[in-house]
């Protein structure tokens, strides 16, 4: 799956939650407003969709599924971190480096044109970089 928005008509790659995760858009569910991200899979999926009611339900009466969102976000906020200082500071083969290490389970499944835009680089340039290898 991939979590992406839209930038100048252009498709921007945010987050790949593999196999067991889940991906949601956590200003959507505090505000209950459609949100500039969505979400798609990009390979044969089983998903599962709760609608917020639902969700909180769970939460309410389940105090487990509350600490597993919790300790999730918790896992997503460090992903974002990591995000933030990857993109802010380091090459675009640092990059590349760091996708591979974050998305080692993954990343030979993922399209190589969601992989540049994910790191905010050309598809020529991933494929320079991947040609070093």
């Amino acid at each position: 799956m991939r979590t992406y928005f839209i930038k100048d008509g252009k498709e921007i790659s945010e987050y790949f939650p593999a196999e067991g995760e889940w991906s949601n858009s956590p200003r959507s569910l505090r505000t209950r407003q459609t949100d500039i991200y969505y979400i798609d899979a990009i390979e044969d999926t089983e998903a599962f969709c709760l609608n917020v009611s639902d969700l909180m339900y769970l939460f309410n009466n389940h105090p487990e599924m509350e600490r597993y969102a919790r300790l999730s976000m918790g896992t997503v906020l460090g992903h974002l971190l990591e995000r933030i200082t990857s993109m802010r500071f380091t090459s675009a083969k640092e990059k590349y480096n760091h996708f591979i290490a974050t998305y080692h389970d993954i990343h030979h499944r993922i399209p190589l044109g969601m992989i540049a835009s994910y790191l905010g680089i050309t598809q020529e340039t991933l494929s320079r970089i991947r040609a070093e290898k």
